[in-house]
């Protein structure tokens, strides 16, 4: 069976401030962690009301510290907001600590709106247009150090010198970052559950153009996917009500917090929303865990991914934490030791 992973957002609902979100991610992390699952990412948004982490590297840090075998990672940090520098000593601090057990996802997208993105890089040196690559490459030359001589940087170590950068992998949810995670040897994760661009190219792409380098061997793709798994379908499809209006609300620009489903359920839909809610739910797995396991299995077989990585972010945290043992049973993950 294929490996799964978590992806969370540290998801703020309308009866769960931002505090008490942090503290539930720690839980589900601790949670999963005994169910076998491989990877647990956290996400870098900022000025949303809906989500409740804008460091992922601080929140790494408290999980790994709670855990015992899971890897933590960022999914991910949005370069264009840091320091490469920053980037590299934080990363490298967090896998001396916990050696072998961090991840380094990476973005190029801001995360947040226009104004708080602008807020975040005003004491960078900002660069004309999208810097990502330019940011990625002296992200690497602080692994490798292979600054052009004269360069300043070449008397700059970033500390602690006798750790090296965690796995590093591109996020993307179009052709762009496939295409640069073959061509540079890295591994790459695709969200599927926000992508407008179709997955299964994106994942084929990336391995049949994949570039064997310094940092891995042979390809890795994950493919990240939007669930909901509850006893029964209709537990599931009312668990899911309040994803359905949040994303409503999203694709009009409002980033509240997740609705409760009561309120969803009494929320006066109209026809015209009721198909935007349909078109919304292909990117969504709703069901009992065989319902889910059989939609996610054609995609699986279309994309081959070596692994999933699954957000579920639904009102209830017990809810949601049920929702990854119905998973790790049905996908049969081994249960580990808890820390």
């Amino acid at each position: 069976m294929i490996p799964l992973s978590v992806l969370d957002l540290s998801v703020v609902t309308s009866g769960t401030k931002p505090a008490a979100a942090l503290r539930n991610s720690i839980d589900l992390a601790r949670h999963v962690d005994g169910l076998g699952y491989v990877r647990y990412w956290l996400a870098e948004h900022h000025n949303l009301a809906s989500v409740a982490s804008p460091a992922p590297d601080v929140m790494i840090g408290q999980i790994a510290a709670v855990t015992k075998h899971i890897r933590v990672g960022s999914g991910g940090v949005m370069l264009p907001n840091h320091a490469p520098l920053v980037v590299a000593e934080r990363f490298k601090m967090l896998e001396a600590l916990f050696p072998g057990r961090i991840d380094l996802g990476l973005g190029r997208a801001p995360g947040t709106d226009g104004a708080t993105a602008y807020a975040l890089r005003s004491r960078l040196d900002r660069r004309e247009g999208d810097d990502f690559l330019e940011r990625l490459h002296e992200l690497i030359l602080w692994q490798t150090r292979e600054f052009p001589a004269g360069h300043p940087y070449n008397n700059v170590v970033a500390m602690p010198d006798d750790t090296a950068l965690p796995p590093i992998w591109l996020l993307g949810s179009s052709d762009y970052s496939s295409e640069l995670a073959a061509q540079i040897g890295m591994g790459f994760a695709f969200a599927h559950h926000f992508a407008s661009h179709d997955a299964v190219d994106a994942m084929v792409h990336y391995r049949n153009r994949f570039q064997p380098s310094a940092w891995r061997a042979t390809p890795h793709a994950i493919l990240a996917v939007a669930v909901i798994a509850a006893d029964t379908d209709a537990e599931a499809e009312r668990l899911a009500s309040s994803f359905d209006l949040n994303r409503l609300r999203r694709d009009r620009g409002q980033y509240l917090p997740l609705p409760s489903v009561e309120e969803a359920l009494a929320y006066p839909y109209s026809d015209a929303e009721r198909t935007s809610i349909l078109r919304n739910r292909s990117r969504l797995f709703v069901g009992s865990p065989a319902t889910v396991q059989r939609k996610l299995q054609l995609l699986i077989e279309a994309s081959k991914p070596d692994e999933l990585m699954v957000i579920t972010a639904v009102y209830d945290h017990e809810a949601r934490k049920k929702s990854y043992s119905l998973l790790a049973e049905a996908f049969g993950l081994v249960k580990r030791e808890a820390a």
